[in-house]
């Protein structure tokens, strides 16, 4: 029955291991039951408990004093060292913790409120200007310990630069003003804008703060220290500082750093072939040119599939644009992107 269940998993596209470990069982034991002419499970399994397992009077002592008064607040971390102080050893902490989760008691056992981490909320773009995300970068200067300040705005449906300034300072007010002035700029209302930011204080400064709610714009901020909440720009500035032409020493002047980000963004929003867009321009998904360059790649692939059909197996290369972007999915959100990339391919 297990063999026939895995065979049809196969049959549909799932890869055997993965069927298998969804069993409990290797490919290498699936592979060996076909061979056989009866198919039959043929794993002795062990024959004898191991020799240094927990006694059940070691395990309801380890129960025990993990939840006597003296030690009830305490983490097994805390519980084994202060045993030793008192010259007793009862078990190891993987021990006190392999016991405490068979009870279902691994939680928060101090009477302080638990953390809560709570992800930021998602949002999903389906065409420009609708999510954006921005932060802030250092750009060294000739002065040791001196910086100057990269305020960068991307569209994360189009992977547009959307403003891209250098400041001598980290600060509120810079970031209010080129905010409103890059909306005036792209003629948008930010009333209809989400604007995702870490947590830094010009990103939530009270003048920035005051500048979004004037103009109704959305909100949205990273975790504390979870540089992944805002992956589209803390990528960006990766790409940007491992550029064939990026300085390797230090910028001269705050005008040279400037006239250098400039040229940065005109080749990245007008000349590179982003990958995550189907490879092509961000200016040409932000302007809409790139459905009919994607409909040109995909006759391409479906012409020479024609004149060599034997090095196809299956469909050409998915040439469909990205229908939707999504900033922080959460994990059944992600599955459907994926399932929905799939599909097109």
């Amino acid at each position: 029955m297990i063999i026939d269940l895995i065979d049809q998993a196969v049959s549909k596209g799932a890869r055997l291991h993965k069927a298998a470990g969804i069993l409990g069982l290797s490919s290498r034991t699936i592979i060996r039951w076909r061979q056989q002419d009866d198919s039959c499970d043929r794993r002795n399994g062990p024959k004898s408990p191991p020799a240094n397992k927990l006694s059940e009077q070691d395990r309801q002592k380890i129960f025990d004093v993990a939840n006597c008064p003296e030690f009830r607040d305490l983490s097994p971390k805390q519980i084994v060292p202060k045993l030793a102080d008192q010259g007793v050893y009862i078990a190891s902490e993987s021990s006190f913790y392999r016991v405490l989760r068979e009870h279902k008691m691994i939680n928060h056992r101090l009477r302080s409120k638990p953390p809560v981490h709570n992800r930021p909320k998602e949002f999903v773009a389906t065409g420009p200007c609708q999510v954006w995300t921005w932060d802030i970068t250092y750009l060294r200067s000739t002065v040791r310990g001196s910086f100057f300040y990269l305020y960068m705005f991307i569209d994360v449906w189009s992977r547009k630069i959307v403003a891209a300034t250098v400041f001598d300072e980290e600060s509120m007010e810079h970031s209010a003003s080129l905010f409103n002035q890059t909306c005036m700029v792209h003629g948008i209302d930010p009333r209809s804008l989400v604007l995702h930011s870490d947590n830094g204080g010009p990103m939530k400064g009270s003048t920035m703060m005051a500048t979004l709610q004037r103009l109704g714009v959305i909100p949205s901020f990273s975790r504390p220290r979870v540089s992944d909440d805002n992956p589209y720009s803390e990528s960006l500035f990766r790409t940007l500082k491992y550029r064939p032409n990026f300085p390797s020493g230090a910028f001269e002047t705050i005008e040279h750093a400037q006239a250098w980000v400039d040229d940065f963004a005109r080749w990245y929003n007008t000349e590179h072939l982003h990958s995550s867009i189907r490879f092509v321009t961000p200016d040409d998904r932000h302007y809409g040119r790139e459905k009919a360059i994607l409909a040109k790649r995909n006759r391409v692939y479906e012409q020479a599939r024609d004149l060599h059909p034997n090095r196809w197996s299956k469909n050409t290369r998915n040439w469909d644009p990205v229908r939707i972007v999504c900033l922080n999915p959460d994990d059944q959100t992600r599955a459907d992107l994926d399932l929905d990339n799939k599909k097109a391919a």
